[in-house]
């Protein structure tokens, strides 16, 4: 969440900020009414509070002196049940306090277009697409096709957005983790693989839990929830710390992530692109707010790197004040080229969340004997299916194999997935 003295001393900050988002700005209003009613109430329960004690004083010294004490009695039984009242106002001007300040977005950096998707800015494109000398068939036809992909079949014993990777797949799926985990880890992210379920106390230390709640699955009867990312299990593993962050902290978290993608429809439920449950591996830093810009072109430059070595044209994306999620001040996003579609499609997002996560979760460190909040920043390298939807896209060949860039022959073992010949059945005369 937002420094609550931004809300109370630049208010109109944060009204354009809302603005900007395409959201309500009377929100801002409403805070700030029901925030100074909560400290007014305060004020007069800790006034009520310090009579009640020099009251108690007042009677214990009048009976000391053999005064009547009665009147002081009758004034000081009247504070229990006023105090009472005025706590129970107090309390409830304080959870509609915290739900409209924990629900007030983080503001958008300077930089970021401000207005809808779009407004959102093409950075760089790395390679280019070439014209195809034969139609691409979509991801899903091919891995079908190749009897590597089963949704149908998933479909009957789960749901619709679920599948069965079978065959060299399921090695090729193994093979990007395992090329993006060598390098984050040769550049010193400690790899981490978090717990797949969270409570929903923690889960809201990394995200606005009522506006996300609807994308994310619940355990019934448990208070624990799937992740959705890697990224909220790996903020909430130093929640209320106090860290050492003289250097960055940079973790390189593995897991699936479980989405409900409601919505969703069209050409993306098809195959392995927009489904319910998928692998990732996500980058996440704690810093110090001086260092965060720097860390944010570190996260992004690794997954270019990555991109560049699975040989896929790709582009960044600055994504539009509307179109970044709540928590950012500013988010990149990088698309991959899919020859199917002749377009551009999200395979990684990168985000700087300033402090908003650490003030949640309360993840602090010392700074010369002040204690400040963490900065923290998030990064997608690689979302497995997606990536591997991209790479059939781009490599299947006229014959419906598919070619395997160099820099997964070492992990795959295979250098491409063949169409498997028909056999001649028959009898030679």
């Amino acid at each position: 969440m937002i420094d609550i003295k931004l809300l109370r001393e630049s208010p109109e900050q944060v009204r354009e900020s809302q603005k900007k988002r395409g959201m309500n700005s009377e929100i801002v209003d409403e805070f700030l009414e029901i925030d100074k009613t909560w400290r007014e109430l305060k004020l007069e329960v800790d006034n009520l509070r310090a009579k009640r004690n020099k009251l108690s004083e007042s009677i214990n010294q009048a009976k000391k002196e053999g005064k009547d004490v009665k009147t002081i009695i009758e004034e000081a039984k009247k504070i229990p049940e006023k105090l009472q009242r005025l706590e129970e106002e107090i309390k409830e001007k304080e959870i509609r306090r915290e739900e409209i300040w924990k629900d007030i977005p983080n503001i958008p950096d300077k930089s970021v277009p401000v207005g809808g998707a779009e407004k959102n800015k093409v950075i760089k494109e790395y390679g280019k697409p070439e014209k195809a000398k034969f139609e691409h068939k979509d991801h899903a036809d091919i891995l079908m096709a190749l009897n590597l992909l089963d949704t149908q079949k998933a479909s009957d014993v789960a749901a619709s957005r679920f599948y069965y990777l079978k065959g060299e797949l399921v090695k090729l799926n193994f093979a990007i983790i395992n090329y993006a985990l060598d390098l984050l880890r040769k550049k010193g992210f400690v790899l981490m693989q978090p717990p797949y379920m969270l409570r929903k106390e923690i889960l809201a230390g990394a995200i606005p839990l009522a506006a996300f709640e609807e994308m994310i699955y619940k355990i019934d009867g448990e208070d624990l929830y799937l992740i959705g990312t890697a990224e909220h299990a790996i903020n909430a593993y130093h929640s209320n710390e106090i860290l050492n962050v003289e250097k960055p902290i940079r973790y390189a978290g593995i897991s699936p992530c479980f989405r409900k993608e409601a919505g969703a429809h069209g050409k993306d439920t098809k195959g392995i692109f927009r489904i319910h449950q998928f692998e990732k591996v996500e980058q996440f830093v704690f810093c110090k707010p001086e260092e965060a810009w720097k860390e944010f072109d570190l996260i992004l430059n690794n997954t270019i790197e990555l991109f560049k070595g699975l040989e896929i044209p790709f582009r960044v994306i600055l994504l539009s004040s509307g179109d970044m999620g709540r928590v950012p001040v500013k988010t990149c996003d990088v698309e991959g080229w899919f020859p199917s579609q002749n377009a551009y499609r999200e395979l990684a997002s990168c985000s700087n969340c300033t402090d908003f996560q650490a003030r949640r979760s309360n993840i602090r460190y010392n700074a010369n004997g002040e204690m400040k909040f963490v900065n923290t920043l998030n990064n997608t390298a690689i979302a497995t299916e997606r990536m591997m939807a991209c790479l059939v896209d781009n490599f299947q060949q006229a014959d419906g194999s598919i070619k395997i860039p160099k820099a997964l022959w070492k992990y795959t073992g295979f250098k491409e997935i063949k169409v498997e010949k028909k056999k001649d059945n028959k009898k030679k005369k």
